[in-house]
């Protein structure tokens, strides 16, 4: 399998067969369709401010598809639980929702679908036996969402369908969202 990552359509060969774009122009999802194979894309969204996280969070939701499991990558501060509450927010979760550094894992429940939706911060996990004693199996593969801070320290066990969220702060103060699925 192939990784692109795409910021610019003009140079695209024509093969590209163009499968799904949310308005601006921080996001888009390509599908390549070269010799019968279908390639992975990288996708791409902006936070230009905390007054359009919410936005992007909608973006982030529409393109998760049926994936459950999301591991959030970033330094300290990037911005990872932010991101995650406002995806909360958008999926209709009205309690607090907040960073479970000390539990854990929180579990909130959407007002409007009735999902549960499992929030696990792992910062403070010394040894992986800890998360084996959590029982972290009936969350992962529960087939509720699971969105998952400091991922890289229980990285082997993660599912193999595990989707990789990167969050990056630009020199500007915007965040950059990156993740990759099957397109």
């Amino acid at each position: 399998m192939r990784i692109y990552h795409i910021k610019d359509t003009q140079h695209l060969s024509p093969i590209l067969k163009k499968t799904k774009s949310i308005t601006g122009d921080s996001f888009f999802y390509y599908t390549f369709v070269i010799e019968q194979q279908v390639y992975r894309i990288i996708m791409e969204l902006k936070i230009t401010s905390l007054e359009n996280i919410h936005e992007t969070a909608r973006q982030f939701i529409a393109a998760m598809g049926d994936n459950t499991v999301f591991a959030f990558y970033g330094k300290m501060g990037a911005g990872k639980t932010t991101f995650i509450k406002a995806v909360c927010e958008e999926l209709g979760v009205t309690d607090v929702i907040n960073s479970p550094t000390f539990a854990i894992v929180n579990e909130y429940r959407s007002e409007e679908a009735g999902e549960l939706i499992y929030h696990f911060d792992f910062y403070r996990i010394k040894k992986l036996e800890e998360v084996y004693d959590m029982g972290y199996e009936d969350y992962f593969y529960s087939g509720a969402l699971c969105f998952i801070e400091w991922p890289e320290l229980i990285e082997e066990l993660l599912p193999g369908n595990a989707v990789n969220v990167y969050i990056e702060e630009a020199e500007d103060g915007t965040r950059c969202v990156r993740f990759d699925a099957e397109a």
